[in-house]
């Protein structure tokens, strides 16, 4: 084996994108891509076991995310890392703060071309010690801030559901309750609706009135309503009112600007 060729391992919960990776990496004659794997806990085990000088490593994993990986590492073994995410807007600006590269799917082969190179100037340059104290700072920033809610505990009668918040297509106010609308089932939380949205991923969860929130991946269309107000339709068929006082807002979260 080529000793100057860079051990590479990917980690992505997504095979197409572990694909297209795998893809674009095995073109790269100085790239040796030593394997791949779907979650955090086997990255972590291949990342010890097998040493790589760099990993592609997504964000967003169920269990154990991309910097629950990392800090399941002894700062000495951790790799050049290409971080690899769908959406999550804290990161990103940690990364441009650090300037570590990021790939934000969908990408081109342009941008992971961009990517790779920046990779290889980081490894032949020996940078490192620089880039871990990067790295260290943004798991610092990561867990001094709140993560999202990962699931939900409902009471109802006798029965306790679970519920995970990408589950949740909308969310209103009833009182001192909030209703999670589930698939076809209304589900009673006690709760105020602004303490549940403090904990909810606000990449994906809106308030577009006073009394109800919104999951964006729920939403099929919106069209005007007159006076300032739109009506947002669901993919269920249920139509809600935007009133004009979140309309900036939630349009600038939903098309991804900043």
């Amino acid at each position: 084996m080529d000793p100057h060729r860079i051990r590479t391992l990917i980690v992505d919960d997504e095979p197409l994108a572990r694909a297209m990776l795998r893809t674009f990496l095995v073109e790269d004659p100085e790239i040796d891509v030593i394997g791949e794997c779907g979650d955090g806990c086997t990255a972590v085990e291949m990342i010890e076991s097998a040493a790589p000088e760099l990993v592609f490593l997504d964000i967003q994993m169920p269990d154990l995310d991309g910097f629950g990986v990392l800090r399941a590492l002894e700062p000495s073994a951790i790799p050049n890392v290409a971080f690899v995410t769908a959406y999550d807007q804290f990161a990103l600006q940690a990364f441009d703060v650090h300037a570590i590269d990021y790939l934000l799917k969908p990408f081109d082969r342009e941008r992971f071309q961009r990517t790779l190179a920046r990779a290889k100037q980081q490894i032949t340059y020996q940078k490192r010690e620089e880039v871990n104290a990067a790295l260290i700072r943004i798991l610092n920033e990561q867990c001094a801030r709140p993560r999202p809610l990962q699931r939900i505990l409902v009471r109802s009668g006798d029965k306790t559901f679970f519920v995970r918040p990408g589950e949740i297509a909308w969310i209103e106010a009833q009182g001192n309750y909030v209703a999670l609308h589930v698939g076809e089932r209304s589900l009673l939380l006690r709760q105020t609706i602004a303490t549940l949205e403090k904990q909810l991923d606000s990449a994906r969860f809106q308030r577009i009135q006073r009394s109800t929130i919104v999951n964006l991946d729920s939403i099929r269309e919106m069209h005007p309503a007159g006076r300032g107000e739109y009506e947002i339709v669901l993919k269920d068929g249920v139509t809600l009112k935007l009133s004009h006082t979140y309309r900036e807002s939630f349009v600038r979260f939903a098309s991804g600007a900043r």
